[in-house]
């Protein structure tokens, strides 16, 4: 049980954090989440190393809890991610954030708490834009089980596939979320992401994979198709709706399902998620990216 009261408020203002995007920072990127993609150390269209879309996958996390988590950690879990992409970063930016709670609302049997941040270059452009939607229980005694493994798996939270075929199946990319990838990505400091003793601490049978991290492959696969149309242009909303376990593999997918216009260029529009390889789907979603 945390040790503080229940303060978050839609409008907190949560505070300000600045970073440079230098090739140490890329390095713990590539370390953290397995994607080396070549332009992120070596030449890009745009001459230089640009650094991956998702940078700051967890900059959420990266302000206070105490200032927007509710006092009941036990169960929580992270339920939402919307992204906006705006510009492609040159490694070697300076990048500064503020984060304020946007939104509150029910959701079934828990409390969501929306945080929004704003990432802007050292021109003070905005180039990023992300909201995070955190779940808390509403009424779960402590050492009760909230999740248990077979019970992710049968939960149907996705309807069948839209019937018709797809205008285009993107590469997948497939990962194995052992717990050296789960400790270098929400490490080094010891919690349920990482050590099963701590997820048993807060009602998981095991290791919850950080939803963070699937959310990273599913971009890696959008930049490995659509380049700079995802890193200067993407869109993705995310439903975070099954436990990825550590030690389980993970893929993630993507269809076209249309292509409109968008001034002189256009824009993809895609179905994406990411599933075990036994089907059953952790994340389901759409996302845009712009095409050349």
């Amino acid at each position: 049980m945390a040790e503080w009261d229940d303060d978050s408020y839609v409008g907190k203002y949560l505070g300000r954090h600045e970073y440079l995007a230098d090739a140490e920072m890329i390095a713990r990127y590539i370390e953290a989440t397995r994607d080396a993609n070549p332009w992120y150390t070596g030449p890009s269209p745009l001459g230089g190393p640009l650094a991956p879309a998702l940078l700051l996958h967890s900059e959420q996390y990266a302000f206070r809890l105490r200032d927007w988590y509710l006092p009941k950690l036990y169960g929580n879990l992270h339920i939402r991610q919307e992204w906006e992409l705006f510009r492609a970063v040159p490694v070697g930016t300076r990048l500064w954030t503020h984060g304020m709670i946007v939104d509150r609302y029910i959701r079934k049997d828990r409390d969501v708490v929306v945080l929004e941040f704003c990432v802007f270059n050292g021109e003070d452009v905005m180039v990023a834009r992300g909201r995070c939607h955190q779940s808390f229980l509403l009424d779960v005694p402590e050492g009760q089980e909230v999740v248990g493994r077979d019970q992710g798996a049968r939960r149907s939270t996705r309807p069948d596939e839209p019937a018709g075929e797809p205008l285009e199946v993107l590469e997948p990319v497939r990962k194995v979320a052992d717990l050296e990838l789960c400790m270098a990505f929400s490490g080094p400091k010891r919690n349920y992401h990482n050590d099963p003793e701590e997820a048993r601490k807060l009602g998981f049978p095991d290791v919850v994979v950080q939803g963070t991290l699937s959310t990273v492959f599913i971009s890696e696969m959008l930049t490995n198709r659509f380049g700079l149309g995802w890193l200067a242009g993407g869109r993705m909303s995310l439903n975070l709706v099954n436990v990825l376990w550590g030690g389980e593999a993970v893929t993630a997918r993507g269809v076209v399902r249309a292509v409109t216009p968008e001034g002189r260029r256009r824009r993809a529009h895609l179905d994406v998620w990411t599933e075990k390889d036994d089907g059953t789907k952790t994340i389901v979603g759409t996302a845009s990216a712009l095409l050349g």
